[in-house]
C-alpha cells in the first residue's frame, strides 16, 4: 500500500479536530503502521504536544531548509519526536516567529520525502484557509471534515464544502467525521447527512468522562480507555482506512511550455498562460497531443454526452442564469470525470481549476477565447488554427499556450457566437463578419478558404471610453497644441478624415474627437460593424446588413448614407470608408453637411487622397482625375494620420490641411503638425517629439470668424 496523506480540517473551532487527529494517528500506529502526525494548526499553540505529553525541540520550520539541500529522506527522523505508541510527531513551529517560514512552495518537497518514509501522514490543518493549506490539500488523498451535531457547526461545514468544490476538490475525497455524536440536544446524524452533500466517514460518540481523563493525563484516549466507545470508533476508522478504495490518488500534471531561449514569465503572465515574447521569438507548444490536451479531449467528449450539449438551444445558452446553473453542474461533473480519466486527483489546485474551467468553457462557452475576452488588457485575439492562439496586449503580439480541442470545436464556438446575431457560416458562405454584444468586431473564415482549419479574429473595444486627457497624459499620443487645434477644427465644422493602418487606433481617435461636438447638434453614424461610442445625447446609429441565406436583403453603407441625408443630420460620421460610399460622402460634404468625419486605411496623409481617388474610380463612375481632385479639395479640410509603433504605442504622426489645387490640378497639402521620431531607448521605447511645421492653416481665419479663440503662436516652429 502506497503512503497516504489524510488531512483533518474544520473551519469552526472547538469541534475536537486536534483530539480526532491525535487518536486516529495513535490507533493507526498501534495497528502496526508507520505514522507521522503533523500539527499545522498555527493558532492552537502546543495543544497537540500536551495531548501526547511531549516537548518537541524541533519543528517543520527547522526541517524545511535542510530538506531542500539533501536527497536523504531519513533526514526527517532527526527532527521528529517519537511517542510511546509508535507515532512520530512534528509540530509546524515551536516558536511563533517561525510561522512565516512555512510557505506553499517550500512545503511541497517535505510531502514528497515524507511519503517515502511513512505509511500514513496525518495532518491537523487548523481552521483557516490559506495558500499553505491548499498545497496540503493538493497533496492529500483524503480530507476529513470534523463537525459536531449543532446547527452552527453544520452550516459552517456546509460553507467549507462549497468552498472546496469551487476549488474543484472532488467530493469523493471529502468525508465527514461526526464528533460527539448522539449527544443530548444535538442534531441527529441522519439530519446532518441530509444537510451536507458528503458521506459520514465515522461517528465518534460523546463520552465526556473518558475523554476528559485522557486529556488531563496527556494520554491518547485509545490508550487510556481502550474499551470505551470512543476508542472503538477509532479502531473502526483504522479498519476503514486500510481500504484502498477510500483514497483518491494524487497525480502531477505539469503545464508543458516552450521555455528554450525565453525569459521566465512574470506572475501576471503565468496566471493567464501568456508568453511574454513578440511573435518572431515565440515558439509553438511542442507536440500536438501533449498530456493535458489528450486528457481534456476525453473529458470533454464525456461531458458533452452526459449533458446532451448538442441538444441545448439558444434559449438555454443565451440565458445568463440558466447558463450559469448549467456551468456549475458541469464543473462538478468534470471534477469527477478528471478522477476517472486520470486515475487520481491533479495535485495542483490552480492547474485543476484551470483545466475544469477550460473544459466547461469549451463545452458551454467560448473555449480558449473566454479568458481573453474577459481580460480588459487584451485588445485583439487572433486564432490561426486550433493549436495557435495569439493576443495583442499592451500593443504587442504574444503567443499564448491556449489550444482548442479540435477544428470541430472551433466551428461549434463560431456558430455559438454568430447564431444569435442572425449570421451563418458554411462551405457556401465560408466567411463571416459580425459584431458581438459588447461591441467587439468578430471575423471568422473556414476551409476551403482557410488551409489550416478555422481562423478567428476578434477586435475588442475597451469597456472604458478614453477621454482626450488620456491621449495627452496617459498614452502621450498627441501634444497639447495638436489637441487644441483638433478641438477647434471640430467646433469650426471642418470636414476631417482620420487615416492609419490596421489597429493603429483610428476608431479610438474618432471617438475621442467626437467628444468636441456641441451637445445641440444631431449626429448620425454609419458603420459596417457598430464600434463608435459617442458620448452625445442626440446620436442616431445605423449599421449595414449583409445578405441573408437567400442572398437578399443586403443594405450597404452607401444605401444608408443616401437615407441619412433625409434624416436631417448636423453631422455625418462614417465608421470607415472602403468603397463607392466615398463619392456620396464627398457630395454631402460639398452640399452643406460640413463638420463630417470618417476613417480610412492609408499609410500617410497624402496617401489618403490617392486612395479616395482610386475608390471613386473603382466604383464604376468614370470621372476625370481633375474633377475628382476638385471635389476632394472642396470637401476635405483636415487629414489626421495615426500610427502604431514597434513598441506598441500609438501616436498622431501628422495633421495636414488640404489647401486647394495647384496649377497642374494636383491637390495642395500642407503639414501643420508632425511627429519626429528620433530613435529608440534601451528598453525599446520610441523616442521623438511632436512639433509644428510653422505653417499657419487657412482654417485659422475661419476660427477667428466663428469666435473660436486659439493661440496663433501654436503654429510657430519655436512652440
Amino acid at each position: 500500500m502506497e503512503s497516504k496523506t489524510v488531512t483533518i480540517f474544520s473551519n469552526k473551532g472547538g469541534v475536537g479536530k486536534t483530539f480526532i487527529s491525535v487518536n486516529l494517528a495513535t490507533a493507526l500506529a498501534l495497528s502496526g503502521k508507520r505514522v507521522l502526525l503533523l500539527d499545522l494548526d498555527f493558532q492552537a499553540g502546543h495543544d497537540m504536544a500536551r495531548m501526547l505529553n511531549l516537548a518537541p525541540r524541533h519543528s517543520l520550520a527547522n526541517l524545511l531548509p535542510e530538506i531542500e539541500g539533501t536527497q536523504d529522506v531519513e533526514v526527517i527522523k532527526k527532527y521528529v519526536i517519537s511517542h510511546s505508541s509508535g507515532i512520530d510527531f512534528l509540530p509546524a513551529v515551536v516558536q511563533t516567529k517561525q510561522i512565516g517560514h512555512i510557505t506553499s512552495e517550500n512545503i511541497k518537497p517535505f510531502f514528497h520525502k515524507a511519503s517515502s518514509v511513512y505509511d500514513f501522514i496525518i495532518v491537523d490543518a487548523g481552521k483557516s484557509f490559506s495558500e499553505t493549506l491548499l498545497t496540503v490539500l493538493d497533496h492529500s488523498n483524503l480530507i476529513l471534515l470534523v463537525v459536531t451535531p449543532d446547527i452552527l457547526a453544520v452550516y459552517q461545514v456546509k460553507w467549507c464544502l462549497e468552498l472546496l468544490q469551487n476549488m474543484h476538490f472532488p467530493l469523493k475525497m471529502v468525508r465527514l467525521i461526526l464528533n460527539r455524536a448522539e449527544s443530548r440536544g444535538g442534531v441527529a446524524w441522519q439530519e446532518v447527512r441530509t444537510a451536507l452533500s458528503c458521506e459520514i466517514f465515522a461517528r465518534v460518540p460523546s463520552e465526556g468522562r473518558a475523554v476528559g481523563m485522557a486529556l488531563n493525563r496527556g494520554v491518547p484516549c485509545v490508550i487510556d480507555s481502550p474499551k470505551s466507545k470512543v476508542a472503538e470508533a477509532f479502531v473502526k476508522m483504522v479498519n476503514d482506512l486500510k481500504k484502498e478504495s477510500i483514497f483518491i490518488q494524487s497525480t502531477e500534471i505539469e503545464r508543458i511550455r516552450t521555455t528554450d531561449h525565453l525569459d521566465k514569465p512574470g506572475s501576471f503572465w503565468e496566471k493567464f498562460g501568456i508568453s511574454q515574447q513578440n511573435v518572431p521569438g515565440a515558439q509553438v507548444l511542442a507536440g500536438e497531443e501533449d498530456e493535458i490536451v489528450a486528457l481534456k479531449k476525453r473529458v470533454h467528449e464525456k461531458l458533452v454526452e452526459r449533458l446532451h450539449v448538442e441538444s441545448l438551444g439558444p434559449e438555454t445558452l443565451g440565458d445568463p442564469e440558466k447558463l450559469q446553473e448549467l456551468k456549475e453542474a458541469a464543473q462538478q461533473i468534470v471534477g469527477n470525470l478528471l478522477i476517472e480519466e486520470k486515475g487520481g486527483m491533479i495535485a495542483s489546485h490552480e492547474e485543476r481549476s484551470r483545466i475544469v474551467h477550460e473544459i466547461v468553457d469549451e463545452a458551454l462557452g467560448l473555449g480558449a477565447l473566454e479568458e481573453f475576452l474577459a481580460d480588459a488588457d487584451v485588445t485583439d485575439i487572433m486564432v490561426n488554427s486550433k493549436d495557435e492562439l495569439y493576443v495583442e496586449k499592451n500593443g504587442k503580439l504574444m503567443l499564448t499556450n491556449r489550444k482548442f480541442v479540435s477544428d470541430q470545436q472551433m466551428r461549434t464556438i463560431i456558430d455559438r457566437i454568430i447564431a444569435p446575431l442572425g449570421r451563418r457560416i458554411d462551405e457556401s458562405v465560408p466567411m463571416v463578419d459580425a459584431r458581438l454584444p459588447d461591441g467587439s468586431r468578430f471575423n471568422a473564415i473556414i476551409p476551403p478558404l482557410s488551409l489550416t482549419g478555422p481562423m478567428i479574429t476578434i477586435r475588442k473595444f475597451g469597456r472604458e471610453r478614453l477621454e482626450s486627457e488620456d491621449l495627452l497624459t496617459k498614452f502621450n499620443s498627441i501634444s497639447p497644441t495638436m489637441h487644441d487645434f483638433l478641438c477647434a477644427c471640430v467646433l469650426g465644422r471642418r470636414n476631417m478624415i482620420i487615416s492609419g493602418g490596421t489597429g493603429a487606433g483610428k476608431t479610438t481617435l474618432l471617438n475621442v474627437i467626437s467628444h468636441f461636438i456641441p451637445e445641440n447638434e444631431r449626429i448620425i453614424t454609419i458603420e459596417d460593424a457598430a464600434e463608435l461610442k459617442i458620448k452625445k445625447s442626440h446620436w442616431g446609429r445605423l449599421e449595414s446588413r449583409p445578405p441573408n441565406v437567400e442572398g437578399k436583403g443586403q443594405v450597404t453603407i452607401r444605401d444608408l448614407f443616401i437615407n441619412t441625408l433625409r434624416m436631417r443630420p448636423d453631422r455625418i460620421i462614417i465608421g470607415e470608408c472602403r468603397g463607392p460610399e466615398v463619392l456620396d460622402m464627398l457630395q454631402a460634404m460639398n452640399t452643406g453637411h460640413d463638420g463630417s468625419m470618417t476613417t480610412l486605411h492609408a499609410n500617410s496623409t497624402r496617401d489618403v487622397l490617392v486612395r479616395m481617388s482610386s475608390m471613386i474610380l473603382l466604383s464604376g463612375i468614370e470621372l476625370p482625375v481633375r474633377a475628382i481632385n476638385e471635389m476632394v479639395a472642396s470637401a476635405i479640410n483636415i487629414v489626421v494620420h495615426v500610427a502604431r509603433f514597434s513598441d506598441g504605442s500609438r501616436k498622431v504622426t501628422g495633421i495636414t490641411e488640404v489647401v486647394g489645387m495647384k496649377e497642374d490640378f494636383q491637390l495642395d497639402l500642407r503639414d501643420i503638425f508632425i511627429f519626429d521620431q528620433k530613435g529608440r531607448s534601451e528598453d525599446g521605447k520610441v523616442l521623438g517629439s511632436f512639433r509644428p511645421t510653422g505653417y499657419i492653416p487657412q482654417a485659422y481665419e475661419e476660427f477667428e470668424t466663428r469666435g473660436i479663440k486659439i493661440d496663433k503662436s501654436m503654429f510657430s516652429k519655436s512652440a
